[in-house]
C-alpha cells in the first residue's frame, strides 16, 4: 500500500509539475524599456499582430534602466522576451545578464535627436551646449579656477541673449537612457567649453563627469518621469518650460511643440541624419536568444523590425520620427539580429 501510495503522490506531484509549466506558458512576446523607442517598438508590434498568426507583443515602458533591470534578471516566463534601449547597453548591465545565463542580441535600429522644446507660443531660444551646463548643472565655474552651487535662476543670467525668464526643465529620471544620453551628449560638450574643466577630463576623466553628469536639484530641473507624452502634455499647460525628450515625440507634436535651436542647427530629420545636430544618438532593443524556443514569434518579431517596410527609407517607423541607419548598416545589422547573433562587449 506505501508503494502504490508513493506512486500516486508522484504521479500527481508530475501532472502537477507539468499543469503548472502550462499555466506558466505564454504566446504573447514581452517587450520592456525606453519611453522613446516605445512608439517604434509599439508600431511593430501592432503591424506584427495584424500581418502574422502570432499574438501582438505586449510594450510597456519602463525606461532603459529600469528595463535593462528586467530583461537581466534571468532566463524564464516570468522574464520579458525583449528591452529597448535609448542608450547602448553598459557593461555592468552586460555582465548581469551573462551571470543569469542570458545571451544578449543587440539590434541598433537607428538615431534619435535629443530635444529641448516649448510649447509653439513660447518663446525662441538659440542654445549652445555651453548654455545648457550652465543652466542645469548642480555646480558651475566661478570664474576663479573653483565651482559654486549653480547660481542661475533666469535664461538671461546664462547669456544675456536668452529670454528673461525662469530656468524650468520639464527631463527624465536617472533611470532613463534619455537623460544618460543628455547628460553625455550635451552636459559633458557644454562643460568641456571651460578650459579648467577640459583640464580635469584630461587629468580625471571620473571627477569631470561627476561634474558634467550632475544635474540641479534645487527646482529648475523637474523630474517629470517616463512618460514622455506626460511631459509633452505639461509643456502644453507652460508656455515658459522646456521639456527634453526623444525627436520622435517632437515629430509626432509639431503641431504644438517646436523645437530649441543647439549649436546653431535645428533639432529636424535632416540634421540628425547628417550628424550635424549636436544631442543626437543610436537606438536599440536587446533579445534574450533562450526565449526565441519558448516564447512564439520572437525571431518573426525581429525579422519584422528590421525588415525595410518597417526601419528602411520609406518605412513606416520614419513616419513615427525614426532617423534611419545608412543602408549597408542596415543589411549587416538585419543579418546578425535575425540570426540571433550573440553579442559580445
Amino acid at each position: 500500500m506505501k508503494l502504490k501510495n508513493l506512486a500516486a503522490a508522484a504521479t500527481v506531484a508530475v501532472a502537477s509539475f507539468t499543469m503548472a509549466g502550462v499555466a506558466e506558458a505564454r504566446d504573447q512576446i514581452q517587450i520592456v524599456g525606453s519611453s522613446t523607442v516605445f512608439p517604434f517598438s509599439t508600431a511593430v508590434a501592432e503591424r506584427f499582430g495584424q500581418t502574422t498568426s502570432f499574438n501582438t507583443p505586449v510594450v510597456e515602458s519602463t525606461g532603459t534602466g529600469g528595463g535593462m533591470k528586467l530583461f537581466c534578471a534571468g532566463v524564464g516566463l516570468e522574464h520579458p522576451d525583449i528591452t529597448n534601449a535609448s542608450r547602448r547597453i553598459k557593461e555592468g548591465e552586460f555582465k548581469s545578464c551573462a551571470d543569469n545565463g542570458i545571451t544578449v542580441t543587440e539590434v541598433k535600429i537607428g538615431f534619435d535627436g535629443i530635444v529641448l522644446a516649448n510649447e509653439k507660443s513660447g518663446a525662441e531660444f538659440y542654445l549652445t551646449t555651453r548654455d545648457i551646463f550652465l543652466a542645469l548643472a548642480k555646480q558651475v565655474p566661478d570664474g576663479n579656477g573653483g565651482l559654486v552651487d549653480n547660481p542661475h535662476n533666469n535664461w538671461s543670467d546664462v547669456n544675456p541673449q536668452l529670454p528673461e525668464i525662469r530656468i524650468e526643465v520639464l527631463g527624465p529620471p536617472p533611470t532613463s537612457g534619455t537623460r544618460d544620453a543628455f547628460v553625455e551628449l550635451a552636459m559633458e560638450a557644454g562643460a568641456k567649453t571651460f578650459d579648467e574643466l577640459k583640464e580635469l577630463r584630461g587629468e580625471d576623466k571620473k571627477a569631470f563627469q561627476a561634474i558634467a553628469h550632475a544635474v540641479r536639484e534645487d527646482g529648475a530641473f523637474i523630474e517629470a518621469g517616463e512618460n514622455d507624452n506626460l511631459i509633452v502634455q505639461k509643456l502644453a499647460a507652460n508656455p515658459n518650460a522646456l521639456g527634453i525628450f526623444g525627436f520622435s515625440f517632437l515629430d509626432q507634436n509639431a503641431d504644438r511643440l517646436k523645437g530649441a535651436i543647439v549649436d546653431g542647427n535645428a533639432p529636424t530629420f535632416e540634421n540628425i541624419a547628417s550628424g550635424d545636430y549636436a544631442v543626437a544618438r543610436s537606438i536599440y532593443f536587446y533579445v534574450k536568444k533562450e526565449h526565441a524556443g519558448s516564447v512564439p514569434g520572437i525571431q518573426e518579431f525581429v525579422a519584422e523590425f528590421t525588415s525595410e517596410a518597417a526601419w528602411g527609407p520609406d518605412g513606416y517607423l520614419v513616419d513615427k520620427g525614426l532617423i534611419p541607419l545608412p543602408d549597408a548598416d542596415r543589411e549587416a545589422i538585419r543579418n546578425q539580429a535575425t540570426s540571433l547573433a550573440p553579442l559580445a562587449m
